[in-house]
């Protein structure tokens, strides 16, 4: 095995990983609102969702596409700049996953990729007008549209079934949640495992094992899917509990409405190709769903410092990617990309280490991301 060989394979490893850590970051946006409203018991929901990332991974490369070959300049990129971009954003989802905090995997990528692109070729190797049209204005409007339909959807579902009674009412749209949430999660698969795929596309056309503007081979959708279907059914119990509990009091009826919103707009922003993230807009759609329930008790304050978070995580990966790149080039060779993978994976290991206590189970998920409130468990039944 050559040296490039070698770094293309630790490059592949770590793409997946990122994938992996895509999945455990993401299942909240999916699964939360119908586990806590009780339409699927909360292992039950995560399996649901990790089978629909998987098939969902393989119906669009659209996004791929735009990763691969709409972002950075692929002449300009080495494997060791797509390594270096992916510890960034690997190294950003492990810190906000551990604090619980919904931030972006997508945009943990791109800030990675962007800002390793930009330490070892400049700012000129970055296709910036791509960077805009295709992440960042969608990052701005999407949480919006979703929130806008979600709200109508909401004030919709609530007006029409006033004359029924609350507890048929409630167990009908726990069901309806069910095809809703699982829309959700498909769409996920559609959209952010389109984006690992898309950087080991970069990495093979670097490497001239692809041409230029080729799409992403089998084997790469396949492993893509796998990892971020693993990803999901290991670990979203953390951030489950933010989205879930903590910025809306959640109700069947808002449940099916705010996931039907999610679920639209993905599927609509994935047939562009558009690198949308799929936390902004499952929230958006739940503070949506917040303010058509006429009376109901949104947390804005908490929505803020999410907004917070989304605002540092392109640039804060960027930077973590930058200083990746200038450690590996550094060192030199496959030595440095080696160096930069070891930190990577110890800072895993840390992390995961760290995160093994007894307030974030899939039995008490439904505690609010507040760090003050008791958690409460989660029933396993579906309640009627």
């Amino acid at each position: 095995m050559t040296g490039n060989d070698a770094v293309l394979a630790l490059m592949v490893v770590t793409a997946l990983g990122f994938d992996f850590t895509n999945g455990f970051h993401d299942t909240g946006n999916a699964m939360a609102t119908s586990i806590v409203t009780g339409a699927l018991p909360p292992r039950v929901a995560v399996a649901v969702s990790a089978v629909l990332n998987l098939v969902g991974a393989f119906l669009s490369t659209a996004v791929a596409a735009t990763i691969a070959n709409g972002l950075v300049s692929s002449q300009q990129v080495t494997l060791t700049v797509v390594c270096a971009g992916l510890t960034g954003s690997i190294l950003w989802n492990l810190a906000t996953w551990y604090l619980g905090i919904p931030s972006s995997s997508s945009h943990a990528l791109i800030g990675g990729v962007v800002g390793a692109t930009a330490a070892a070729a400049g700012a000129s190797a970055v296709k910036w007008q791509g960077l805009v049209s295709k992440v960042i204005v969608p990052a701005a409007l999407s949480p919006l549209i979703a929130g806008a339909v979600a709200v109508v959807g909401t004030a919709l579902v609530y007006r029409l079934t006033r004359d029924v009674p609350e507890r048929p009412r409630a167990h009908g749209f726990r069901l309806g949640q069910i095809g809703s949430a699982s829309m959700v999660s498909l769409a996920h698969g559609t959209n952010d495992a389109q984006k690992t795929m898309g950087v080991i596309t970069l990495a093979l056309i670097t490497n001239g094992t692809l041409e230029t503007g080729a799409k992403a081979p089998v084997w790469v959708i396949a492993s893509c899917a796998l990892a971020i279907a693993l990803g999901t059914y290991i670990g979203g119990w953390r951030v489950i509990r933010a989205l879930g509990k903590g910025l809306v009091e959640i109700e069947p009826p808002q449940g099916m409405a705010s996931e039907s919103a999610s679920a639209a707009v993905i599927l609509c922003s994935t047939d562009f190709g558009y690198s949308l993230s799929t936390t902004h807009v499952a929230t958006g759609s739940i503070l949506g769903s917040g303010v058509g329930k006429k009376g109901a008790v949104v947390r804005w304050q908490l929505a803020g410092r999410m907004v917070t978070a989304w605002l540092c995580t392109l640039p804060a990966a960027a930077v973590v990617g930058a200083t990746a790149y200038w450690i590996a080039n550094g060192i030199g060779g496959t030595t440095g990309v080696v160096a930069i993978f070891l930190v990577l994976v110890l800072a895993s290991v840390a992390f995961f280490a760290a995160s093994r206590h007894p307030a974030v189970t899939p039995e008490n998920v439904n505690a609010a991301w507040t760090g003050s409130v008791a958690p409460e468990p989660v029933t396993e039944e579906v309640n009627s």
